[in-house]
């Protein structure tokens, strides 16, 4: 086993470990090693245990491909894991039998329709699903204009804090002077990519960094306007560890931000280029998006008399 870091992104790099899955664990700087000897453990929460009694979907006679026929129950509220050599069914299953399945019993539940299922007799427990949602690691983006910042979707609320400061409102910018998908702001050289692509004869293509913005992807105009001492093209080379701490005012931001530093996105850059993301980082960016959707809610207003405020219903 080769163990590579110590840490992800820029922090990786070295060979930290080497050696059988033993000495692994024995080796003290290995994070794997650590992880092999010793499960982690939820911080709050004892592990929990899977029982017959439990919520369930339950699959009869899946039949599809290589899938011969058989019957399968998966606990909810649980993570399942589905394995097995190349070519065994792994897909077939999660795929073809579960979701599609699923997802059209939960849309004709809301129109209170049935249709004949695909690749199995059967789907019990479906019921109690609200949503069925994919988190793949297909690309995010293929152009290098598209980053973690604007597939997320907090960008837009980036743009309009550099669109309220005096500068902007002085120079009459709005909100799309500081897109990089748009004319007007942006660097025409590179078209707000941050890159321009020389084409080799006989060698694939080259991208080097903007000779005009030096990769901030903006013209000279708009990097004038500061906000909180930064330009939008230093905001855009934040780490979202350190765009935590920046926007740690703003929660629409923040709650997004915070969500990337949790899955262990940190080291990524607000405007990494969707190119140069791996599968792993391009599926985290997805089950982000789908949790920044989901907002904490908003305590209860106090009473009149408490700490002076008047409740309002």
């Amino acid at each position: 086993v080769l163990d590579l870091g110590p840490g992800a992104g820029t922090q990786g790099g070295r060979v930290v470990a080497e050696g059988t899955a033993e000495e692994l664990m024995r080796h003290p700087d290995s994070v794997t090693g650590r992880c092999l000897a010793q499960p982690l453990l939820h911080p709050l929460a004892p592990r929990r245990k899977v029982s017959p009694r439990d919520t369930a979907l339950e699959i009869l006679g899946a039949r599809l491909h290589n899938l011969k026929g058989f019957d399968l129950r998966l606990p909810l509220a649980r993570l399942t894991v589905v394995t097995g050599v190349s070519g065994s069914g792994k897909s077939t299953l999660a795929r073809e039998v579960l979701r599609d399945n699923l997802q059209r019993r939960v849309a004709e539940g809301r129109k209170h329709k049935s249709a004949p299922l695909h690749g199995c007799r059967e789907l019990r427990g479906w019921e109690t699903v609200a949503r069925v949602l994919e988190v793949d690691q297909t690309p995010i983006g293929k152009t290098p204009r598209s980053c973690p910042a604007t597939y997320v979707g907090f960008w837009d609320a980036v743009r309009k804090l550099f669109a309220d400061t005096a500068e902007s409102r002085i120079r009459g910018y709005p909100a799309s002077r500081f897109s990089f998908n748009t004319a007007g702001g942006r660097c025409e050289a590179c078209e707000g990519q941050g890159v321009q692509k020389i084409e080799m004869s006989f060698l694939p293509d080259v991208k080097v960094p903007c000779d005009s913005c030096r990769g901030t992807r903006f013209n000279a105009e708009t990097l004038m306007v500061r906000w909180k001492g930064k330009h939008i093209g230093e905001v855009l080379a934040m780490s979202m560890d350190e765009a935590v701490d920046f926007f740690s005012a703003h929660p629409s931001i923040h709650h997004a931000l915070r969500l990337l530093q949790d899955v262990g996105l940190g080291y990524l850059t607000l405007g990494q280029q969707s190119p140069t993301l791996s599968g792993g980082e391009a599926q985290r960016i997805k089950l982000v998006t789908e949790l920044s959707k989901v907002r904490p809610s908003p305590q209860p207003s106090p009473r009149r008399g408490e700490g002076g405020a008047e409740r309002r219903e």
